[in-house]
């Protein structure tokens, strides 16, 4: 396969993380492969498999694979208990998302690349808002993630398991390209386009006096974007990657997001069919609706506090730089050698 356009990289293990961890990976896989043959979508899909469990088999073993003639190659990246064994609270986080997503952003050999998570369907508007190719390398992409009930993994095939969750979707997360400052809106609402472009227009004048300061950093559409982020594989090498933090990884992917703004790259987001929809599952730090369990759940998984990120990238801004400079040359663990698994159609 000749050097595709695409790298989407995403992580995980075979530990059933959720309950239906497995159904949800091969929705995954099983929907890229469809959608790779619909619209002749071409790209390379590197699953990074962090510390896998010793008694499970891998997932180049259980996970779909690309028959004759697909466009869509995978690259299985193996990063064995002995890496994971250098992290203090490695003994409770079982694996380090935005690692392991540093792991395969390094090894990608797309032009562009697209950090997302297994348990993901791309909408078909998606798909072909990605085939366009029209991408810019001083622009960071996102779109909005629809949360869809997990009963969608009852049916079969990948037309009916979207039909479900277009139906069936408990929320909506993220802004939308022109109205970026009405938040949570119902989508009946984005048929009155004039209408709500002019609350937009003045809820922003609001918000731009409201947050002063913050107002830029604000207005970077950074919930879930773990789930969908796109920039061209030298902007990921020019943030350097995401920060390789031994603490559980919310609010990382919100920090490569602040690393780009520094860089001065522009933020775009799809229109609100060009989304992508996850499929629900408990275990999840958003599925803790109640507080204690919240104060439970981080203290058995220590991360980062997000008032603490504003002011240091407040801070940075103040004085002009460019870069966190937290990470490791050798992010990524560029110079360490795993094993690899490549399949492909050809």
């Amino acid at each position: 396969m000749k050097e595709p356009y695409f790298s989407i990289v995403v992580t995980s293990r075979n530990d059933n993380h959720g309950g239906d961890l497995l159904q949800r990976m091969i929705a995954f896989v099983n929907g890229l492969l469809h959608q790779s043959r619909k619209f002749s979508f071409e790209a390379e899909l590197i699953i990074v498999e962090w510390n896998p469990p010793a008694d499970k088999p891998l997932l180049k073993d259980v996970l779909p694979q690309p028959q004759a003639g697909d466009l869509l190659s995978i690259r299985y990246i193996i990063v064995p208990n002995k890496i994971h064994k250098q992290y203090y609270t490695g003994r409770s986080i079982p694996l380090f998302q935005m690692i392991a997503k540093n792991v395969g952003i390094r090894r990608a050999k797309g032009k562009y690349i697209l950090c997302t998570n297994i348990d993901i369907l791309f909408a078909d508007e998606c798909i072909e808002r990605l085939n366009r190719k029209d991408f810019a390398p001083d622009t960071f992409y996102r779109t909005n993630r629809l949360d869809a009930e997990s009963g969608l993994l009852a049916f079969e095939t990948f037309e009916e398991q979207m039909a479900f969750a277009q139906t069936h979707v408990i929320k909506r997360i993220g802004k939308n390209e022109t109205l970026k400052h009405v938040r949570g809106v119902p989508d009946f609402f984005y048929n009155f386009n004039y209408p709500m472009k002019a609350l937009d227009y003045f809820w922003g004048w609001y918000d731009k006096i409201r947050l002063g300061n913050f107002y830029d950093l604000a207005m970077l559409d950074t919930v879930a974007c773990g789930d969908f982020t796109l920039m061209s594989k030298e902007a990921w090498i020019k943030i350097e990657g995401y920060m390789e933090l031994d603490l559980y990884s919310i609010h990382v992917d919100t920090i490569a997001l602040y690393a780009a703004h520094l860089q001065g790259m522009k933020q775009e987001i799809f229109n609100y069919k060009e989304c992508v929809y996850h499929i629900y599952h408990e275990e999840g730090w958003e599925s803790i609706d109640d507080s204690i369990k919240m104060l439970s759940f981080m203290m058995r998984k220590p991360s980062l506090d997000w008032w603490l990120v504003v002011k240091a990238t407040l801070q940075m801004l103040k004085e002009g730089k460019t870069k966190y400079e937290l990470n490791k040359p050798d992010w990524g663990f560029a110079e360490t050698k795993f094993d690899e698994y490549e399949f492909s159609g050809e």
